[in-house]
């Protein structure tokens, strides 16, 4: 033992007349000390140890052992130390609330376009690069019209030798030179030409390519020169107005059965992530996506006047328009937590305090609703909690640190 550590020493007192019986006596320095207890004997001497050794090391190395003896002390009452915890009081709300759903996906235009030359030719211009803002009905290209043009003309001088066979045999068949089946033969053969003629003009109308609507050129795939057939792929462009601009997002059957048209929407867009935009849940799918088992749900976006464009990715809060009432507490009264399950304290007297298991609806901001748990609880301990365990005592004070009673 180290000099100046008063020693502990245990006595036999069973035939001693002044103490009690199975009586342990603590020498220190300056005076016995008699207890029952051998535990507290223990913890007393030392104490008295750690009164000859530095401060700053002693009195943290006292209160690390005195609280590891303690903890080891009679399995038949809890031991615990003299101070109390602060803590302030929450009282438990009830509210209306709604549970948000929250998703992400990409934005895309109502009215995106892939525009092609009706017919196959080789590309006589095009007026545009990728990237351009358009018009509704602008050019944007066109095939070469030798070959279309002359299909028309063709077309044009077929109708015209109908017209004049067709009025020969009209005036033979007045004189009864021709028969009816000729005049019925040369007749269709008038409207076959006439609609050979449609046909041909139809397709020099859509040798070339206007924009559908006002917006802007995605991407360009082909180029002036190259020989195209019909319906390939020239440009992709999509409508730029303000209400034009969808967003889809897939959310899980027990949020989907919570939604419908019309309710509200915020988002927040990775390309402007200091600016909270406004939407609205337009169309909903009435099943679910096959490849990935979610429900497709569109969101019409109002950009505020800012550049869109197709594939910008967002995350979207949407408020259901049905509420539930929940009981809500502060977030720092949860001790523990997991999964959906949790505890907090709350008063079980005037010092003594009791841990209740809850159930977390959700979280919001700083609050949390509670799905289960909290009957009959008006208050909950909220600052401090974290310090507590079920055996602490404690003192309530309010925000400006004066006592107040217990609950």
């Amino acid at each position: 033992m180290k000099s100046g550590s008063p020693p502990l020493v245990a006595e036999e007192t069973s035939g001693a007349e002044d103490k009690p019986k199975n009586t342990i006596v603590i020498r220190t320095k300056n005076k016995l000390i008699l207890t029952e207890n051998i535990e507290e004997g223990i913890i007393i001497n030392k104490m008295n140890q750690m009164k000859s050794r530095p401060k700053s090391i002693g009195n943290y190395t006292a209160f690390a052992l005195t609280a590891a003896l303690l903890s080891c002390g009679n399995t038949e009452t809890n031991v615990q130390g003299n101070h109390e915890v602060a803590v302030n009081l929450y009282t438990v709300e009830s509210k209306q609330m709604t549970q948000p759903v929250y998703a992400s996906g990409l934005l895309f235009s109502e009215t995106e376009a892939v525009l092609s030359f009706k017919i196959g030719g080789i590309i006589q211009e095009i007026f545009v690069k990728e990237g351009d803002s358009v018009k509704k009905g602008q050019l944007l290209a066109r095939l070469d019209l030798t070959e279309i043009n002359a299909q028309v003309v063709q077309a044009q001088n077929g109708v015209g030798k109908a017209e004049r066979d067709l009025s020969r045999i009209t005036n033979l068949y007045a004189d009864s030179v021709a028969t009816l089946e000729n005049l019925q033969d040369l007749t269709t053969v008038l409207n076959v030409a006439k609609e050979g003629l449609r046909i041909a003009e139809f397709n020099q109308r859509f040798a070339e390519i206007r924009a559908v609507s006002n917006g802007s050129i995605v991407k360009k795939m082909k180029n002036r020169g190259e020989l195209v057939a019909p319906g390939m792929p020239i440009f992709f462009m999509n409508d730029t107005g303000d209400d034009q601009w969808k967003l889809q997002v897939g959310i899980a059957d027990k949020d989907w059965v919570r939604l419908k048209e019309g309710d509200k929407a915020s988002l927040l867009f990775d390309a402007y992530p200091e600016t909270e935009f406004e939407g609205s849940v337009i169309r909903m799918a009435t099943g679910a996506d096959p490849t990935n088992g979610s429900y497709q749900v569109e969101i019409q976006v109002d950009p505020k006047g800012n550049k869109f464009a197709p594939g910008l990715f967002a995350e979207t809060k949407i408020i259901p328009s049905q509420s539930e009432t929940y009981k809500v507490i502060p977030v720092e009264a949860l001790v523990e937590g997991s999964g959906t399950k949790g505890f907090v304290f709350a008063m079980n007297g005037k010092d003594s305090i009791k841990k209740i298991p809850i159930e977390v609806a959700f979280l919001l901001d700083n609050k949390i609703a509670i799905k289960n748990g909290l009957e009959n609880i008006q208050h909950v301990i909220s600052a401090g909690s974290g310090y507590l365990t079920e055996y602490s005592t404690v003192k309530v004070v309010d925000e400006r640190g004066n006592v107040s009673g217990g609950l």
